[in-house]
This record gives C-alpha cells, structure tokens and sequence, in this order.
C-alpha cells in the first residue's frame, strides 16, 4: 500500500456540497454529531470514498469476525431538504504533524473533485468540568461568516479555545482558507472527561439552523441518559471518597 490510498468506491452527483468533519477529539463531539447524521439520513447516504494512509494506527477493525483495515470514510447525501453533503467519518486521526497535514490535503482534493466550497468541521472544546448548559463556541476562515452563524447561536470568544484548534479540524481552516474555502470549526462546550452526546447535540442543532437539515434526536438523547448514569455513578464515588478522608479526630493515637 502507498503511503496514502483513496478508493473511489462509488459516485454521486451533488448540488453546491458542503463537506462536514467529524474525527475523533476532545468528547468525541465531531465523531458523535457526523455518526448521527450518517444514522438519520441512512437511507440517503452513499460511500463514496475511503482514505487509507500509514498515518493511521497498525490496526483493523473487526466486525462480524470480518477485517477492515483501518480508514476514514467519505460519504455523499443529498437530503430531501437542506444542503447536500459530504461527511467525512473515521475512528483515528494521523498520528505525526505531517500527516495531519497530508491527510487534510486530501480530503479537501475530494471535497473539490465533488464541487464543495464550504466545510464545516466539528469537534469539542474542554472547560475541565461537569456542565449543565452546552454552548457551541466558533472559528471561521474569513469574517464574512461571522454573522450568520452568531445568528445561528455560535458563540465567537476572544482568544478561545486557548492555544488554537489541532488536529485536521484546525487544518481545514486553514489549508481551506488557502484553498479558497470558506471554513468553520463548530466546537461544542464539554467538560473533555467523558464521551459527551449533549455536546454533540448541541453542534448539531446549530448545523441544522445552517443548512436547513432536519433531524431527530431521540438515538442521540439515549446515550446522553446512559452518560448521564455514569456522571452519577462518578459523583457519588468522589463523594464517598470525600466522606472516607480522615478527619485530625481519626488521626488521634490511642494507646
């Protein structure tokens, strides 16, 4: 295998794309808001591509006891309402700076080849702890997309995130802006401890304000009752933590 593989494995035509990244982060946030995407409109999606490169970890997934070398996959749908779309879904991102790079490359060369001119990628920004509200906090490659999308709910924070966006998320931003794309990062609020569904939501409800999509969110509110379980669970053990550190009367000596 090359160092970097893309198999054209089916084609679609689209109507003016936009091409939506959601990899693995910070919560999972990208990675949960594309899959349910790819979950709601399944009936309307077709692979079109899957990425291969060394970049990637040296592993394979198993399913049905079946092997898959370890990729990131491309799909094309063209809903009955909204934008038609681009998703871009794996379980890994590059694993050096100039994969990274390498790869982002080449997923905006098949962003092109379908005719997309926007990206949209997604993915979380950690506050360190547990939350109630979920904002989604946004980056963009130019200013003139600054307005519909605080309209949208977007939040455009100074010098937030803190140290800059990494990863393919980033890069799209930036290679895009180059590349003549207009670019954005949508990066929900969560506390970057646990896989986090709300956080998802909350990307997606913007998403959907922008593209004019639909989608339902009962999949979705499940796993955040399941996460919401295990939240409980690790409050109550930190609690019973706390309960068990011995006061200075514990420590006494009795002889």
């Amino acid at each position: 295998m090359d160092e970097l593989d893309i198999d054209a494995v089916a084609e679609a035509a689209l109507d003016d794309p936009v091409l939506v990244e959601g990899l693995p982060g910070v919560g999972h946030v990208g990675k949960l808001a594309v899959d349910h995407l790819l979950e709601e409109l399944d009936g309307e999606s077709t692979l079109v591509r899957r990425v291969y490169s060394h970049e990637f970890p040296p592993q394979v997934s198993i399913e049905g006891g079946v092997s898959e070398l370890t990729c990131v996959e491309i799909y094309a749908i063209s809903p009955e309402e909204g934008r038609d779309l681009l998703l871009l879904t794996g379980d890994h991102q590059a694993q050096t700076n100039e994969g990274h790079y390498v790869l982002t490359s080449a997923f905006l060369d098949i962003a092109e080849e379908f005719g997309a001119s926007e990206v949209f990628a997604l993915g979380g920004v950690p506050t360190g702890e547990l939350i109630d509200e979920y904002a989604v906090v946004g980056a963009v490659s130019d200013e003139s997309m600054l307005g519909e999308l605080e309209e949208a709910g977007v939040e455009f924070r100074e010098d937030e995130p803190a140290g800059g966006i990494v990863g393919v998320s980033g890069l799209l931003l930036g290679l895009g802006e180059r590349r003549g794309f207009e670019a954005a990062c949508l990066m929900g609020e969560t506390s970057g401890y646990l896989v986090d569904p709300k956080s998802a939501r909350a990307v997606l409800e913007v998403l959907e304000n922008v593209l004019d999509i639909e989608l339902d969110y009962e999949t979705l509110d499940e796993r955040a009752d399941e996460m919401e379980g295990v939240i409980g669970k690790i409050q109550e053990m930190e609690q019973q933590q706390q309960m068990d550190v011995p006061t200075d009367d514990d420590l006494r000596y009795i002889g």
